[in-house]
């Protein structure tokens, strides 16, 4: 048996196709199932099940339209109430995939009816691959609040209960999770970094297998439990109802005056470029999220759901490359696109706009009569700022922002995160709305070994 990794690092997720060099089971692919097909077009293999671990809160899953175009039994819990033909599947069940056994467990906890697969080689030649989905991850475990807080410390004591019984498989089956990978569906790192795991390794590691204490862990994890991306709340109702195929295709050309239009009436018009070149010209009132790392996620958490976007690029490959990153959290089609610099996007010249870049550095250096006069605002998370912030600074996280606008003070904004890549957004968010921002594209270790925090 092998196992192919399909990793969607945007999302901090993996998808996987488990098989015996004939026959393939795809477990928890994202909504680009093109990647999942080439893959299997290149291995030479046919697609015989497609599995669900649990109806995902983080992306749309595009493990129905693959299960359709392949002729494939679609593996879902019998408990879902979704709206399609699927194989239910219960705790217990055995299933046959070309020379692969199937064996369903259930592990309720991420959600209620979370599910994990061992899937072993007929006849047994080497460790079974566990597939966890939400349930036990490279040192930790998935996060227990997303059915809501009425629910949290119920899914957090069935969590516990999950990992320990998937504990009890042979050391040496080898653990392949879902999440994990910087997705918000974690619970919280215990520092691992690693691509491999088995369950041997993770009884010497993970969070929910070091303790003997239910109390003690469930209290632990709710207490850790940050934000996660508001889109999250729409991604459960498109995969029960079971998302079609999607359209990667072009999208619709935005010529100059047409920007504008939709500039002047405050759209959603976000430009992927890197944050340095959005800095050194950049139109007004667009929205800077750069492409790499998780500009779906920032997105998707920040624009109100449905509300249309035009996507501005460098070339056509960055904005085809924004189009599927996308469709995995259900924002099928962009209103349109427009590639190039922004002096050749603008209808107008008076649309340019710079931005200045400084870092901690330089807000050390002001005298106490400018430090008076801007606002640092600091936009992390709750659990970030915890470990302290710049003195006299204001808090406001990053996705509380465009609600919590009338905090901030009408004079210039210092604005500052982590590392600098969501100070970009929030100054881009701030200057729509006519704030002079000033974006602090430095690390807050830096302002810790100044001496500011």
């Amino acid at each position: 048996m092998q196992v192919e990794v399909l990793e969607t690092s945007e999302l901090g997720d993996r998808s996987y196709v488990a098989h015996d060099g004939a026959t393939a089971l795809v477990v928890d692919p994202q909504r680009d199932i093109d990647r999942v097909e080439h893959l299997l077009a290149e291995r030479g293999l046919a697609c015989a099940a497609v599995a669900e671990t649990h109806v995902h809160n983080d992306y749309v899953s595009g493990g129905l339209e693959l299960a359709r175009r392949s002729g494939a039994d679609y593996l879902v819990n019998a408990a879902d109430p979704v709206a399609f033909e699927r194989v239910g599947v219960s705790d217990g069940a055995t299933l046959t995939v070309g020379g692969l056994r199937v064996r369903v467990l259930a592990t309720p906890g991420h959600t209620a009816t979370h599910l994990a697969y061992l899937v072993e080689a007929v006849p047994g030649d080497g460790p079974g691959a566990l597939f966890t989905g939400g349930s036990l991850l490279f040192g930790s475990v998935g996060r227990t609040d997303l059915l809501g807080d009425h629910r949290t410390e119920e899914l957090t004591r069935e969590q516990y209960r999950s990992a320990r019984r998937l504990a009890r498989l042979p050391g040496g089956t080898r653990v392949f999770p879902t999440h994990g990978f910087g997705s918000f569906c974690s619970s919280g790192s215990t520092g691992v970094v690693t691509d491999t795991s088995t369950i041997a390794e993770e009884l010497a590691r993970n969070e929910a297998l070091l303790t003997d204490d239910e109390d003690a862990f469930a209290e632990r994890l709710i207490a850790g439990l940050t934000a996660y991306p508001a889109y999250y709340a729409h991604m459960g109702v498109a995969n029960l109802a079971g998302a079609g195929p999607v359209d990667l295709s072009a999208p619709t050309p935005v010529e100059p005056d047409e920007l504008r239009k939709r500039l002047a009436a405050r759209e959603w018009v976000v430009d992927l470029r890197s944050r340095t070149a959005y800095a050194a010209e950049h139109l007004a009132g667009t929205v800077s999220i750069e492409l790499g790392g998780q500009m779906s996620t920032y997105l998707g958490w920040l624009m109100p759901w449905g509300a249309p976007v035009t996507l501005l690029g460098e070339s056509a490959e960055q904005v085809a490359e924004a189009q599927r990153q996308l469709v995995r959290i259900g924002i099928d089609r962009p209103e349109g696109a427009a590639v190039g610099a922004p002096h050749d996007l603008a209808a107008d010249a008076d649309q340019l706009r710079q931005r200045r870049v400084v870092t901690f550095d330089d807000l050390a250096g002001l005298s106490a009569a400018e430090r008076s006069a801007i606002t640092v605002l600091d936009i992390r998370r709750e659990d970030e700022r915890a470990s302290g912030g710049i003195d006299g600074s204001l808090h406001v996280p990053l996705h509380e922002l465009l609600r919590r606008t009338d905090e901030v003070p009408a004079r210039p904004v210092w604005v500052h995160c982590r590392s600098g890549v969501r100070a970009a957004i929030g100054c881009s968010l701030l200057a729509r709305l006519g704030y002079e921002t000033v974006h602090v594209d430095d690390t807050v270790d830096r302002a810790v070994e100044l001496g500011l925090v």
